[in-house]
């Protein structure tokens, strides 16, 4: 399958949902986000990295096991943001031999294996360089820029721009695919942008804008749904959630 793996960031504690364990963990109607994604998943890639606190790693390695659901588990000791996280790929054992890597935040229940297969897709045939799904909705947390030709030329986080008033845009959301060498080879640059003003972390959406002005081929597609653009980052966020079949 073109040596595609799925890399997923779950250091979060989610201290924000009040919770003593990771965030990831978090069980929904019977069955814990991350265990939802591995399953989700599972037609890619059946043993998927995924990213771990020192403190989060046993009680992520139980659950697995517990499952019967195969990992590699990856240790971040510091909280150094998702550019970090995901950097930390280059320790993984499947690193020289993946060519595209999937990522997805260790917070998104209930993506549709619809809009994966049609991002993997796509992502293969136009031989993208970088390939996301996208939606437009009310108050998007991060904001699609386009240029004239409709082309992807950056991804701007809303909480980075105090003056930002957007009430409605193309939001991506939460789950990539991208070539992995040139991805991770980036991600080590020093690069303007790479350190949040905000959070003091290394950031992750601020390369779409560095690999659009080095000439790579980047893709949005505006095919998410409305179930695959739920997270879970608050005790609102928990509220809002219906039982899901």
């Amino acid at each position: 399958m073109n040596n595609i793996k799925l890399l997923i960031p779950a250091a979060g504690q989610g201290t924000r949902l009040g919770l003593n364990y990771p965030k990831t963990l978090l069980d929904i109607n019977g069955q814990s986000i991350l265990s939802r994604i591995i399953n989700i998943f599972n037609k890619y890639d059946s043993c998927p990295t995924i990213i771990v606190s020192k403190k989060g790693k046993n009680l992520i390695n139980s659950h697995l096991k517990n499952l019967s659901l195969s990992a590699e588990l990856i240790v971040q000791n510091l909280p150094l943001g998702m550019g970090d996280s995901i950097s930390h790929f280059k320790y993984s054992k499947f690193f020289e031999t993946t060519d595209n890597l999937m990522v997805i935040w260790g917070d998104i229940p209930f993506i549709q294996i619809n809009t994966i297969d049609q991002i993997v897709k796509s992502h293969i045939l136009n031989k993208n360089d970088f390939t996301f799904p996208t939606r437009y909705v009310e108050n998007p947390y991060t904001k699609v820029i386009r240029d004239k030709n409709n082309l992807v030329i950056d991804i701007q986080e809303t909480r980075e721009n105090t003056n930002s008033s957007i009430s409605k845009g193309e939001r991506e959301i939460g789950f990539f695919i991208f070539k992995n060498k040139i991805i991770l080879d980036t991600l080590n640059e020093n690069l303007d942008g790479k350190i949040s003003e905000l959070t003091k972390e290394h950031g992750f959406l601020y390369l779409i804008k560095h690999l659009f002005k080095k000439g790579f081929k980047v893709q949005g597609l505006p095919i998410a749904t409305s179930d695959d653009i739920i997270s879970i980052n608050s005790k609102i966020d928990l509220e809002k959630i219906k039982v899901k079949k």
